[in-house]
């Protein structure tokens, strides 16, 4: 099996689990920890022996989103910079609702930006009871790459959780909205995601795929996956023209360090209460 540096991929009988393995820093999603998701998903859709996917993540994190300190360190500029970049990023997050075997995300803390968009993109998602959900990409001056919440909560919940920024739905709200399967205790969560794969995976797989192609289809009939690229094409528009708010947040970042660009983003908003 192919060794990676920034995901753990073992195979548990017909389930592969894939751990995303940056705790030191929540997981975050960087280039490198993207192709090698990429990588292990092509390796588990070439071997008929794997059944499902679990991704979950190492330690106490899910995923904080894509990697702020890497876009800090690359300052990526313009439109022909991002292009390839927001393009990794999406097929990334749409690889799990692609992939021709059931996936199912175990989140257990935070699962933010990025991250919450590939949880939205697994057909399953199971939260620990300590896990929370959010897109703050707006409050600090980015767009949403994968703009798949509006398809599984509706337009009217997602625009107050996008547009606000929200980050920090607790897993009983995302569960009553539709963003979660079931919540268990968090001791609970690893067994309770294989428990599930475990299950499914006795069925014929190859009934399994296509009923998951049937039921994709009843969104994508809808032109889900049009709306999704042209969504991805507002994205790159906004990354290229570099919103005025990310600048200043990025140049408090490499100054002061991303904490104090936390502070200073979250200092511009009134407290909201429910």
């Amino acid at each position: 099996m192919t060794a990676f540096s920034t995901i753990v991929v073992e195979t548990i009988g017909p389930i592969l689990r894939l751990t995303l393995n940056r705790p030191e820093r929540a997981n975050a999603l960087n280039q490198t920890m993207l192709g090698e998701i990429g990588e292990a998903l092509d390796d588990a859709e070439r071997d008929p022996a794997i059944r499902a996917v679990i991704v979950r993540g190492a330690g106490a994190a899910f995923s904080s989103g894509f990697d702020l300190k890497e876009q800090m360190e690359r300052r990526p500029q313009g439109v022909e910079q991002w292009r390839g970049i927001l393009r990794k990023d999406f097929d990334t997050i749409m690889r799990f609702w692609h992939f021709p075997r059931p996936t199912i995300a175990a989140v257990r803390g935070p699962c933010l930006a990025g991250a919450c968009e590939l949880a939205l993109a697994c057909d399953i998602t199971i939260a620990a009871d300590d896990a929370f959900f959010g897109e703050p990409e707006l409050k600090f001056g980015a767009g949403i790459v994968s703009m798949i919440l509006p398809w599984i909560v509706g337009p009217k919940v997602a625009k107050e959780i996008i547009l606000t920024g929200e980050d920090r739905i607790p897993a009983s709200r995302a569960r009553e909205i539709g963003m979660v399967n079931r919540i268990v205790p968090a001791a609970e969560l690893d067994d309770a995601a294989l428990a599930l794969a475990q299950h499914i995976a006795a069925i014929d797989p190859n009934l399994v795929k296509e009923t998951k192609r049937a039921i994709n289809r009843a969104l994508e009939a809808q032109n889900m996956l049009a709306a999704l690229e042209e969504a991805l094409a507002i994205d790159l528009e906004i990354e290229g023209a570099g919103s005025p708010d990310k600048v200043q947040f990025m140049d408090i970042a490499r100054r002061d360090g991303l904490k104090a660009a936390l502070a200073w983003r979250d200092a511009r908003f009134p407290s909201r209460k429910a």
